[in-house]
């Protein structure tokens, strides 16, 4: 159910594909009636305890869907009454998808028609006090319906002659004015930058992944400015990170887990304070950082220590019989450099199929260089190796494509960055890190995890700024300030929902609970635990606990599990 569902969501997204279209919004909220009436024919008593897992997952998607749909039809609403003459392309785009007898003529009235009612359209626009954001996604709209509209006249004007005779002038005529009202509507919303023109799609497909540095979001080294000119639309505010931790089935508030992120750096600073005294730095924690970060390779030796760390990470989770790794899993990686355009906005390395190494670069100034060097230094660097290669990042993709791949439809960062950042938790437990140097190089990432949490929630409360996030990753993590910018315009630069950066800290603390619930316990082994973990594949992790732990659950569960325990 849960492959048909996908694929005949993608179908009816590219049939039924412009926005603004009520056919299309009547054909998607009758979709998700009924798939949740099959949904609710099955009968749940009889599933193994995977298929109720499966079952509770698809139908909290289905809901969430068919809630967004609903809110999806308010909001074209609101850009109707900017663009009322959406219809008319619409009509034209939805007649030759189904291939009906054009009649230039007729057309060429229709453009005409649509150029004046464009005109008219502007006209009440300019004395219009229209929300901002609406005027932006009429502006992004009449972008796409631009596109759509060319994408007509070219199919026609291919294989008519006598159509091109008709509509050609009209076509442009019609073609500038959408343009110049796009661009006015966008200049009205006051959002900076060019026009966004979006892609016209829908929902559906395949989500999760590991990281890759951003996605295709532009990378600029220009000023950080205000929060709108970072992120583009501004902050999400408190209602949407709502939505998105029910989502991730987060049974918590933003106020509550950035109490909880302050907590764990409670944590961090007493661990970072022990080893600062052991390297005879006192309570200067700074200066030992400081000393750590100098403690660098020489330019071109980066990729020998990679190669070499990924290999001491792999002796080590094999020697403690942590999980069971497939042979060829050790031979399925390399190493790839990050651009130094790349770097400003990845400052340390990315993982995933290979390891995306940040290192100097010839083209780089001489502080870049040294930035990069100390951003990347031996101990830092060897908590971010295995996280993204094995049993990281590179593991979970090589896993997640050969069990139960149906399941990445459900895929979530808080699994994705907490499994991976919860093998640095573990093997710091089991003393994976012996010097002080070792352990200052993976607290930094463990303060860095509790402070994206911090900063990102508080940036989309509007509690911070984006310099002050800069701020607060250079004076309370020790990042270098370019590295520190560089997080922060990853962080907020449209490319990763408004709490993926909570999902590495608090996906690892759910694996972290669980573990100790079933492993501490003597339910499990560390392989047994930790091959289940893979195996079951990507979703949120509670409901691999429930898979794992074989509680009784009924049709109507709901989001419950409190894994960090009650935060006051």
């Amino acid at each position: 159910m849960i492959e048909r569902y996908e694929v005949e969501l993608r179908d009816l997204n590219r049939v039924y594909a412009l926005r603004g279209s009520t056919l299309r919004q009547s054909k998607l909220e009758e979709f998700y009636t009924g798939q949740l009436q099959l949904l609710e024919r099955i009968n749940f008593d009889a599933l193994s305890q995977p298929g109720k897992v499966d079952y509770l997952l698809i139908r909290d998607r289905l809901l969430r869907e068919q809630k967004q749909v609903a809110d999806e039809g308010r909001q074209d609403a609101e850009v109707a009454a900017l663009i009322p003459f959406q219809q008319v392309i619409i009509g034209f785009e939805q007649a030759r998808r189904r291939m009906e007898t054009v009649d230039p003529q007729k057309c060429a009235a229709a453009l005409a028609q649509l150029s004046a009612d464009i005109a008219a359209a502007r006209s009440s626009a300019s004395s219009s006090k229209a929300n901002p954001a609406i005027l932006n996604r009429a502006a992004v709209r009449l972008s796409q319906l631009r596109t759509a509209l060319r994408t007509w006249f070219n199919f026609y004007d291919l294989y008519d002659p006598k159509f091109s005779w008709w509509v050609d002038g009209e076509y442009k005529k019609a073609d500038a004015a959408l343009d110049a009202h796009a661009q006015f509507l966008h200049t009205a919303s006051g959002v900076p930058g060019p026009l966004d023109t979006g892609t016209g799609g829908g929902r559906g497909g395949r989500g999760g992944g590991q990281e890759t540095g951003g996605g295709n979001a532009p990378r600029t080294n220009g000023p950080l400015g205000s929060n709108e000119e970072l992120s583009g639309a501004g902050p999400a505010g408190n209602d949407a990170l709502l939505d998105a931790l029910r989502a991730a089935m987060i049974p918590y508030t933003p106020d509550e887990l950035i109490l909880l992120a302050n907590r764990e750096f409670a944590w961090c600073d007493k661990e970072m304070l022990r080893a600062s005294g052991e390297m005879g730095f006192g309570s200067d924690w700074k200066k030992a950082l400081e000393a750590v970060k100098n403690k660098y390779v020489e330019p071109g030796q980066m990729i020998y220590l990679v190669r070499d760390l990924s290999r001491e990470a792999i002796e080590f989770v094999e020697k403690h019989d942590l999980v069971t790794l497939p042979p060829f899993l050790k031979e399925d990686y390399w190493e790839e450099a990050l651009t130094p355009q790349q770097q400003l906005t990845s400052p340390f390395f990315l993982g995933g199929p290979t390891i995306q190494v940040s290192s100097p670069a010839s083209s780089m100034t001489l502080e870049e260089r040294m930035e990069s060097m100390r951003g990347n230094n031996i101990y830092f660097a060897r908590a971010t190796v295995f996280h993204e290669l094995i049993p990281g990042h590179h593991m979970q993709g090589y896993m997640t494509q050969r069990y139960r791949t149906y399941r990445s439809l459900f895929s979530t960062p808080f699994w994705t960055e907490g499994l991976a950042f919860y093998w640095e938790m573990l093997m710091w437990d089991l003393g994976f890190t012996h010097t002080p140097e070792q352990r200052i190089g993976a607290l930094v990432w463990r303060m860095h995890r509790c402070a994206r949490i911090i900063f990102s929630l508080s940036f989309h409360l509007r509690k911070m700024t984006a310099l002050e996030c800069v701020q607060f990753l250079v004076d309370r993590v020790g990042f270098e300030h370019a590295n520190a910018e560089g997080e922060v315009r990853r962080s907020f630069n449209g490319s990763y929902p408004p709490i993926y950066q909570c999902a590495y800290m608090l996906g690892a603390l759910q694996f972290y609970a669980l573990h100790k619930e079933l492993v501490g316990s003597g339910k499990m082994t560390d392989r047994a635990f930790h091959d289940a973990m893979y195996r079951e594949s990507n979703m949120p992790v509670e409901m691999l606990r429930l898979a794992l732990n074989g509680q009784k659950v009924t049709r109507d569960y709901r989001t419950s599990w409190k894994f960090y325990g009650p935060l006051a």
